[in-house]
């Protein structure tokens, strides 16, 4: 399960001489403490398939992460989080935070969770729910990958995840394979991937009014795709440019684009997960 360690590669690559090195550099940290969490962590129990039947004949997906009934195991993922930043590499801030929770009863993280899962972070525990938000990346991503593949149908909101109903990272555009320039996005929460049609808003599903915003001078890897119908935009990366692009670590290297964008009065189609900001 190669996820969060391609994730945390790509995040050494990328930091290197970005303005924000340091802040890429405890989020490669991040991405490498969540692949120890992935690979050596307890497994959680796979869902019953006649829960997986149920969902698919209703039109619902699996794991939908506002109402799936989580196992008490997505608590050992936080822990190997906090074993492996509880160091002195790790600013103090950071540590602080997550000590905090990991001090904590079970129950305060499971507030937490669902205020996440919820959309309802507050922002006094921003700082906090980062962690948890990355514990239940580690769980949602080991049950998504045990779902079998024909439970995984296009919903009818097609720019959410077909596996837990989540908002997607980036949409990545691909290079290679059997069909090169075919767009997937990339869950923000189990990362399961799923086609969408290119130039087609994935909030709205307008496609007359969508454009492609960059930031002129750089290496074109990451855009952002802006749609005029219902103000959002959502990136867009394209592997062409770069082979080694990963939806997840080259969407936090480029936030410059997200600001640029934001000030030029676009909103972001959801937030991403890791930063709690739309």
């Amino acid at each position: 399960m190669r996820r969060f360690g391609a994730t945390a590669e790509r995040l050494d690559i990328l930091a290197a001489g970005h303005p924000m090195e340091d802040w890429l550099r405890f989020m490669g940290r991040l991405a490498r403490a969540q692949h120890v969490a992935t690979t050596s962590g307890p497994a959680p129990d796979a869902l019953p398939q006649s829960a997986i039947a149920q969902a698919v004949a209703a039109g619902l997906p699996p794991l939908a992460a506002d109402g799936h009934r989580r196992s008490a195991s997505w608590h050992s993922a936080f822990v190997i989080l906090h074993d492996h930043l509880d160091t002195p590499e790790v600013p103090a801030p950071a540590r602080e935070a997550i000590a905090a929770l990991h001090v904590n009863d079970a129950s305060a993280r499971e507030q937490l969770a669902d205020a996440f899962l919820h959309g309802r972070v507050v922002a006094s525990d921003a700082a906090s729910a980062l962690y948890v938000a990355a514990a239940l990346q580690v769980y949602f991503v080991r049950m998504a990958a045990r779902l079998p593949q024909p439970s995984l149908q296009l919903l009818p909101q097609r720019g959410l995840c077909p596996a837990c109903g989540s908002t997607p990272s980036a949409g990545f555009v691909t290079a290679s394979g059997a069909t090169p320039g075919t767009r997937y996005l990339h869950c923000s929460l189990c990362a399961t991937a799923w086609n969408h049609v290119r130039a087609v808003c994935i909030t709205c599903g307008d496609s007359k009014s969508v454009t492609l915003e960059g930031v002129e001078g750089d290496n074109g890897v990451v855009k952002a795709e802006t749609c005029k119908a219902c103000h959002t935009y959502s990136k867009m990366i394209y592997q062409k440019q770069d082979m080694k692009a990963d939806p997840f670590a080259d969407d936090l290297a480029s936030l410059g684009l997200d600001m640029l964008i934001a000030e030029a009065g676009w909103s972001r189609h959801a937030p991403h997960p890791l930063l709690l900001v739309g």
